[in-house]
């Protein structure tokens, strides 16, 4: 089981996250707490969590997007969810996140 990680990278006005790895109660905290400093630290507009190298996401995933979709809204920002795996994007579905923030098959990124 290889533990959720997060790169992030802030670019022309967007602040973009990619995680890989396994989102559950283990890794979710450390994860959000280097989500979180990035938001205070950059406050975006636009932020951008990558999922296409998440391979399982339990509730504490679903909690982990849900809170920093809150928390951006309340820095008056926008959050979007790029390419997430079938297997995600059918959990996000599931919940109903995608009816709150919009999931995009795009892939760009900085770099």
């Amino acid at each position: 089981m290889e533990q959720a990680k997060v790169h992030s990278e802030y670019c022309n006005n967007i602040l973009y996250f990619r995680l890989t790895g396994e989102i559950d109660h283990h890794s979710a905290p450390l994860v959000r707490e280097q989500m979180d400093r990035d938001i205070y630290f950059f406050r975006p507009k636009n932020v951008i969590m990558a999922l296409d190298g998440i391979d399982f996401m339990d509730s504490s995933g679903l909690g982990l997007i849900l809170g920093r979709y809150t928390k951006i809204r309340d820095l008056q920002g926008s959050l979007k969810i790029e390419d997430p795996t079938p297997e995600i994007e059918k959990i996000l579905k599931l919940a109903g996140v995608d009816r709150l923030i919009p999931v995009v098959k795009t892939n760009k990124n900085c770099g």
